[in-house]
């Protein structure tokens, strides 16, 4: 990020207004960032593409050009417990604030339990607008937990009204094969997927658990 000695040296250069520009859109970018909620600090540059975890570097450094958000295409992060999918989905969900995306992470379930709690309060529908104004939407553990009917229902309304401009991450130690089968209503499934899989990147970790290995060397 922009730091205070490259806001001197413009100043000194007598660039006062291209000094401030840059600082707003410093500041823009730290809001961003904040308000997407990451629960690791992640970063591309950070990540470990060795060949056992099934990454391919040029393919990630292609995704981090983020075209597909600007295509509102989505994101599938797949792999098991622990091979570093939730770091994977917020590095990404980083490069995105840091272009100037509105970006949100929630844990599936939480995301859920947020809704049930909007639906008795009264504030579902504006909850529904905040989470349509995200242009990527991060959601972790998908499909971790058994859906209720309601769950399906509600997933189904946030997908709708983000279809078509909007992009989303999800993480999953589920196959996509598997989905279909873990939503309580066959109609509701068919719904959610569409809304989802036909449009999405693909990316499978692979190896062991990164929480493991790093209580092995530790």
């Amino acid at each position: 990020m922009l730091n205070q000695p490259l806001y001197d040296k413009l100043l000194q250069l007598r660039l006062p207004a291209f000094r401030d520009g840059l600082r707003r859109h410093d500041h823009r970018i730290q809001r961003l960032l904040k308000a997407a909620d990451f629960p690791l600090p992640a970063t591309i540059e950070d990540l470990d593409c060795s060949p056992v975890r099934g990454l391919e570097r040029r393919i990630i450094l292609e995704l981090a050009q983020v075209h597909w958000l600007h295509n509102h295409h989505h994101l599938f992060v797949l792999g098991p417990t622990g091979c570093g999918k939730t770091y994977l989905a917020c590095a990404f969900g980083n490069v995105a604030a840091r272009n100037g995306y509105a970006v949100r992470y929630f844990r599936t379930s939480r995301l859920l339990h947020r809704l049930t709690q909007a639906r008795q309060d009264g504030s579902y529908q504006s909850f529904l607008r905040s989470l349509a104004k995200l242009n990527l939407l991060i959601l972790d553990d998908w499909m971790r937990d058994p859906l209720t009917l309601q769950n399906a229902q509600d997933l189904l309304e946030v997908l709708d009204d983000r279809f078509g401009h909007s992009s989303a991450i999800i993480a999953s130690q589920v196959p996509v094969t598997d989905w279909h089968l873990r939503i309580p209503d066959p109609t509701l499934a068919d719904a959610i997927l569409d809304r989802l899989v036909h449009n999405a990147h693909r990316l499978a970790l692979e190896g062991e658990s990164q929480r493991k290995l790093r209580a092995m060397q530790t």
